[in-house]
């Protein structure tokens, strides 16, 4: 996919860190970086005789322009000389921003910090993206090991090529290793497919990658949260549902938007 490199924008430490990471993501693919800000603007806010479509009148849009500027700085530190591009998005900023991902090669969004209102919903954001089964979704998270491998996770025993494509080129950009967390080889007594053969394929194109694959113990999720601690990213390849906003990644990926304790990219199986 040709799309940019889309991250969502409001200003936020948080953001500023997903700013940088998608910075060298769109270097790394070669795409545009878009950056994106979104802007919920109330028809009840309006002040009289301002147009509801121009919260610019008032001088709402300098925020945004702030949160903008800061943020292309911060990219063309860690990316120089990308190609940037930026909008402002009028809308819910969930909606607009699952709206404006439709394009993308990857969504990258941040993770703040988790308090007493909003713990509950920590990774919300990442999770409300990758429900539709669309493009590739990154959550920027946690305190990633910089001599950490990739972790390929897979849900149900099933690991997607797009995935396991998605974790070489990442551990070959940054000179590391690829480990795989196998977990159950079924699924409601379903056999499921291997990933032996496209692991050996990506393993002959990435020839100076080593590969481990260490036993699962406790359950998949748990030995993804687990390995988190120690990587520098965790990848995983889900077939998700797909189709509606209710239709939620597998358990494997929540627990992973939830709790990793490094970005998480959650990547799904196409259909053939």
């Amino acid at each position: 996919m040709n799309g940019p490199v889309l991250v969502g924008v409001d200003g936020s430490a948080s953001s500023l860190a997903a700013v940088e990471a998608a910075a060298r993501e769109a270097d790394r693919l070669g795409v545009e970086l878009r950056l994106a800000h979104a802007f919920e603007w109330s028809a009840a806010q309006v002040p009289p005789g301002v147009s509801p479509w121009d919260p610019g009148a008032v001088g709402a849009g300098g925020s945004a322009d702030g949160a903008l500027t800061e943020a292309e700085r911060r990219a063309r530190v860690a990316a120089p000389g990308l190609r940037i591009t930026h909008t402002v998005l009028m809308g819910e900023p969930l909606t607009v921003l699952e709206t404006e991902s439709r394009g993308a090669s990857l969504t990258v969004v941040g993770s703040r910090p988790a308090s007493r209102s909003a713990g509950g919903r920590r990774g919300s954001v990442a999770l409300r993206l990758s429900a539709h089964g669309g493009p590739p979704v990154l959550m920027v998270r946690g305190r990633p090991d910089p001599a950490g491998p990739v972790v390929l996770a897979c849900d149900h025993g099933h690991v997607g090529r797009g995935a396991a494509e998605f974790a070489f080129a990442e551990a070959s950009a940054r000179g590391t290793d690829v480990v795989v967390l196998n977990g159950s080889g079924t699924r409601h007594g379903q056999p499921q497919d291997r990933p032996d053969d496209t692991l050996a394929a990506l393993r002959k194109q990435y020839p100076d990658i080593s590969v481990r694959r260490p036993r699962v113990r406790g359950g998949t999720r748990r030995a993804v949260v687990e390995a988190s601690t120690h990587a520098q990213l965790v990848v995983i390849g889900t077939r998700g549902r797909g189709g509606s906003a209710t239709a939620w990644p597998a358990r494997v990926s929540r627990a992973a938007l939830r709790h990793a304790d490094c970005p998480v990219a959650v990547i799904h199986a196409q259909d053939r």
